[in-house]
C-alpha cells in the first residue's frame, strides 16, 4: 500500500467520508488505507485523527517504506494548519522506533526542521524541544554529519522563525561534537546574540543559560560572559529581562574572584534597570544571584539592593523581592539583618498593594529565625498583629498558614498570649478560607496549651464551626475533632465533644443532624467501642427514622465504620447483629432508592472477608 494510493479528496463544501480507524490496530488493509485516505482530507478533525493512529500505519508499512515513503510524504505536509503542524511536531519526537532506531533518527531531522521555520511560535518550539530529544540518541557521527548543518541552514534562514529555533539547538549540540565544531557553534552562537532583529536575540538570551551550562569553564569567560554583558545591555528591555536566568547560570561556575571580577558592575546595572520588568526578574531571582556570589562586599551591597527593591515604584518588584526575605539572612550578619529590615518591613505591612502584602505575609515568618526569640517578639509580632487584621483576605489566609514557623522561634505559649485574640476574632471571619486556616491551625494550639487552656478559650468555637453553612468548614471542623480526640485522648471526647455532638441529632435544621452523622463517623476510629455503644448507637437509632432521606442513608454510610469500631471488643460484637444489620436491613426496605442502595452497600461491605 502506497500513502499516495487513495484517490484526492473531492472539493466542495461537504465534510468528506467518515473513516473507521476501528481496525487498524490489527493491521487491516482497509482501515490502514482509512488513515492514508484521511491523511490527504480536507476536514481537519480527520487529519487530526490519522495522527494519533501514524504510528500503526509506520508499523504496517516497515521501517524502511516509513523512511522512504511516510516521512517524505509527512515533510510534504509541512504548509497546512498550525495546530496539525504542531501535533506532527510532538508525534516525530517520539517517532524514532519506527524509523529503525536511533541509527535512522536523523531522518526525522528534515521535516522537524521544516516545522521549526513555522510562522506558529508554539509549532516552532515544540519541533525544536522534538530535535533535542532527537539529539540525545544520536550518535556523534550523525550529530556532525546532519544535525550542525541543519542548525546552520536554521541559524543563516532569511527568516526571523528558522533563526529564533536554530537558538534552542546549540546547547544540545555542544557536547556530541569534536572542538572544532564546538569552536563553529560558538561563533554561530554569538552571531544570534548580535542579530539586529530583537526577536532572535531574545531566543538567544533565553537559551544561553542551557549553552552555559555545557561549556567549559574558560569558555564561560571568554565566551559566554561577553556576550551576557552584550544582551544585558541591549536596547531593548525584553531582551535584559532574559539574561537574569543566565547570569545566574554563569555565577556557578565561577569562583567568588571571577565573579567580582566579570560581573559585579553587570549586576548593578540590571538591579537598577530602568525597566521594571528586568528589575522584577532580578528580584524573583535575587537569592540566587547573591549567593551565588560568595564576596562578602558585594554581598553588602546587594543588601542595600534589596532595600531599594523593596521600596519600588512598581508593586511588582516589591512583591516579587518580598519571596526573596527567607535568603536575606545569609547576606549579612543577624544585627545588620535585623537592623536594616525593620523600616522597609514596616512600610512594606502597609503598602498600598494587596498583592504586596499578602506575599510579605507569606514570607514573613522565615526571618522570624534570624531575629531570634526577642527580635521576633518586639519587631515581627506586631507586623503579623496587624497583618492577621488586614482588610484582604489572601493577607490573613497567609499569616495564618506560616504561624507554624512563628511557633518554632518564639513558642507557642508567646504566641497564644500575642495571637489569640486575633486567631479568635478570625474563627469567625466571613471569608471562609480564612475560617479554614484557622480550623487546621487549632489543633496545634491545642496539643501545646493542654486540655484546661482549650476547653475554656476554644472549646465552643471549636463546636460552633459545626454548624458553619459552609460544608467544608463543617467537613474540616469534624476532622478538625477526630485530631483534638487524639491529643487529648479518649475520655477527654466522652466526657467533652461527643455529649455536645450528640445534641445536635435532635436539631430541628436537617444540616445539623447531617454533622452529627459526618463527625461521629470520622471520629469513629478514634474512640473506643464502648462510647460507640453506649453513646453513639442510641442517637444513631433516632436518626434512622429522620424524614430526610439525605439523613437516613448517611446512617447506613455510618454503620459501616462503627460495625469495625464495635468489632474490636468481644463485649460489643453481639451489637452487630442484634443492632446493625436489622437497622439496615430495615434501610434496605427503605421507599427512597438512595437510602436502598447505601443500605445494601454498608451491608454488602460488613460480610466482605476484608472487613
Amino acid at each position: 500500500m502506497s500513502i499516495d494510493s487513495a484517490p484526492p479528496a473531492a472539493p466542495g463544501p461537504s465534510p468528506g467520508p467518515h473513516y473507521d480507524f476501528q481496525d487498524a490496530q490489527s493491521g487491516d488493509l482497509g482501515a490502514l488505507a482509512a488513515i492514508a485516505d484521511a491523511m490527504k482530507s480536507d476536514n481537519l478533525t480527520d487529519r487530526l485523527e490519522s495522527l494519533k493512529r501514524l504510528g500503526i500505519l509506520a508499523l504496517a508499512m516497515g521501517e524502511e517504506r516509513t523512511r522512504d515513503e511516510l516521512i517524505p510524504f509527512l515533510d510534504e505536509s509541512i504548509d497546512d494548519e498550525d495546530e496539525l503542524l504542531l501535533a506532527l511536531a510532538e508525534l516525530l519526537g517520539d517517532f524514532v522506533q519506527y524509523v529503525g532506531g536511533p541509527k535512522y533518527a536523523y531522518v526525522l531531522l528534515r521535516p522537524l526542521e521544516n516545522l521549526a521555520a513555522a510562522e506558529e511560535t508554539v509549532v516552532r518550539e515544540k519541533a525544536t524541544e522534538s530535535i533535542n530529544k532527537l539529539v540525545e540518541v544520536m550518535d556523534q557521527l550523525h550529530v556532525e554529519e546532519y544535525l550542525i548543518p541543519c542548525i546552520a541552514r536554521l541559524s543563516s534562514g532569511e527568516w526571523f522563525t528558522s533563526r529564533s529555533s536554530a537558538a534552542g539547538l546549540y546547547a544540545s549540540a555542544y557536547g556530541k561534537v569534536t572542538d572544532a565544531i564546538q569552536s563553529k557553534l560558538r561563533a554561530g552562537y554569538e552571531a544570534l546574540c548580535k542579530d539586529d532583529m530583537p526577536m532572535i536575540r531574545r531566543a538567544a538570551a533565553s537559551n544561553l543559560e542551557s549553552l552555559v551550562k555545557k561549556i567549559e569553564k574558560d569558555h564561560v569567560i571568554s565566551f559566554a560572559i561577553p556576550n551576557f554583558r552584550l544582551l544585558a545591555d541591549d536596547d531593548q528591555d525584553s531582551v535584559r529581562l532574559l539574561t537574569v536566568e543566565p547570569l545566574v547560570a554563569i555565577t556557578k561556575r565561577l569562583t567568588t574572584d571571577e565573579c567580582k571580577q566579570y560581573l559585579g558592575e553587570s549586576v548593578q546595572k540590571l538591579c537598577v534597570d530602568k525597566s521594571w520588568r528586568v528589575r522584577y526578574m532580578v528580584a524573583d531571582h535575587f537569592i540566587a544571584i547573591a549567593t551565588n556570589i560568595k564576596d562578602q562586599e558585594l554581598q553588602e551591597e546587594l543588601l542595600s539592593v534589596a532595600i531599594s527593591l523593596m521600596h519600588d515604584s512598581e508593586a511588582e518588584v516589591r512583591g516579587a523581592i518580598c519571596t526573596q526575605l527567607d535568603g536575606l539572612a545569609d547576606l549579612a550578619t543577624p544585627e545588620a539583618i535585623v537592623a536594616r529590615l525593620q523600616a522597609p518591613l514596616q512600610e512594606l505591612v502597609d503598602d498600598p498593594s494587596q498583592h504586596v502584602r499578602a506575599t510579605l505575609a507569606k514570607h514573613i515568618g522565615s526571618l522570624c529565625s534570624v531575629f531570634g526569640k526577642e527580635g521576633t517578639l518586639e519587631h515581627l509580632l506586631p507586623l503579623l498583629l496587624r497583618l492577621l487584621k488586614d482588610s484582604f483576605p489572601d493577607v490573613r489566609l497567609n499569616i495564618i498558614s506560616k504561624l507554624d514557623v512563628v511557633d518554632s522561634v518564639v513558642g507557642i505559649d508567646s504566641l497564644s498570649q500575642s495571637l489569640l485574640p486575633a486567631i479568635v476574632e478570625l474563627a469567625e471571619d466571613k471569608q471562609w478560607r480564612v475560617r479554614l486556616a484557622i480550623i487546621e491551625y487549632v489543633p496545634l494550639i491545642a496539643s501545646q496549651l493542654g486540655v484546661q487552656f482549650f476547653d475554656e478559650q476554644l472549646s465552643n468555637l471549636c463546636m460552633s464551626w459545626l454548624g458553619d453553612p459552609v460544608y467544608s468548614i463543617r467537613e474540616a471542623a469534624t476532622a478538625n475533632l477526630k485530631k483534638l480526640t487524639e491529643v487529648f485522648g479518649v475520655d477527654w471526647a466522652r466526657a467533652t465533644i461527643i455529649p455536645k455532638i450528640l445534641a445536635m441529632a435532635t436539631h430541628p435544621n436537617y444540616l445539623y443532624r447531617m454533622t452529627t452523622i459526618f463527625a461521629i463517623t470520622t471520629i469513629a476510629p478514634s474512640v473506643t467501642p464502648d462510647i460507640v455503644r453506649d453513646l453513639i448507637l442510641p442517637s444513631l437509632e433516632g436518626l434512622v427514622n429522620d424524614q430526610i432521606p439525605n439523613i437516613r442513608f448517611n446512617v447506613a454510610k455510618s454503620l459501616e465504620p462503627l460495625t469495625a469500631v464495635l468489632r474490636k471488643s468481644p463485649e460489643t460484637t453481639s451489637l452487630e447483629s442484634s443492632i446493625i444489620r436489622p437497622t439496615l436491613a430495615r434501610l434496605e426496605e427503605d421507599p427512597d432508592p438512595d437510602v436502598r442502595y447505601f443500605a445494601h452497600r454498608s451491608l454488602m461491605a460488613i460480610d466482605s472477608p476484608a472487613a
